[in-house]
């Protein structure tokens, strides 16, 4: 994923656990996006990752173009012939000019330089066609769960995330968006996971692979030993809950 300053790469080391152990797009996210672009030829998923949300664009359009500038998350992408997966940053994509009708971002755009990106969109998307912005926020579980999270997540880890966190925090609203705004609905992320999974899944964060680096394995230890008191039983399946930020604008 391309960063404000260059390539940022706060991925590439946990790249297997990024594909394994994060939460899925929810289906209706891209049905909506789907049936706001123009057409469904070709679609384009900047920063992919290991391609969680460009395979559900594949379900909807002929050909879906996933970008990543991190060559170790393209590796750990799910293939299918309607992906062409391309190490690119998001200025600076490759795609051919005014080729796709749809371009997502999907909890990445706060790690482009988005001046420079948003020109890029210009270029690549087609008049009338569609540009989409979204990020997913902390996990909600149960109260006596999301308290254990939450001091994690701001108290322990809080120093340790990139400035550029707080746009997903903010839910892109703290940026400007030169695009024709279009209201969009409010979606959901979920998941049924057991206690390790969502230790997994905690454990991509990169405040949490930054503060492993500092200070060792002891910081995620203490929580892992909270969260297990709050949880309970390991192997009880709990709903976890993502609110998805969601920014969506028509490209003129």
């Amino acid at each position: 994923m391309t960063g404000r300053q260059g390539f940022k790469d706060h991925f590439s080391q946990t790249a297997s656990a990024y594909a394994a152990q994060r939460p899925r797009y929810p289906l209706e996210l891209a049905r909506y996006l789907a049936e706001l672009a123009p057409a469904r030829r070709r679609a384009w998923d900047a920063g992919c990752g290991s391609g969680q949300m460009s395979l559900l664009l594949a379900e909807h359009f002929a050909r879906v173009v996933a970008t990543d500038a991190s060559a170790e998350q393209l590796a750990h992408a799910t293939q299918d012939t309607r992906v062409v997966y391309v190490r690119a940053r998001a200025e600076q994509s490759g795609v051919a000019s005014r080729s796709t009708e749809l371009a997502v971002s999907a909890q990445a755009a706060h790690w482009f330089d988005l001046p420079a990106y948003f020109t890029e969109i210009r270029r690549v998307v087609r008049r009338g066609g569609i540009i989409a912005l979204a990020g997913y926020g902390n996990m909600a579980v149960m109260p006596r769960i999301d308290a254990v999270v939450s001091h994690f997540y701001y108290d322990v880890v809080g120093p340790f995330w990139p400035p550029e966190r707080q746009m997903v925090e903010d839910a892109y609203r703290s940026i400007e968006f030169p695009f024709r705004e279009t209201q969009a609905p409010e979606f959901q992320m979920m998941a049924d996971w057991n206690l390790e999974q969502v230790l997994g899944y905690i454990g991509t964060w990169s405040a949490v692979w930054r503060i492993r680096k500092e200070r060792g394995p002891e910081p995620f230890a203490e929580f892992r030993t909270r969260m297990a008191e709050a949880w309970g039983t390991p192997a009880t399946v709990r709903r976890i809950v993502w609110p998805l930020a969601l920014r969506v604008g028509v490209v003129d």
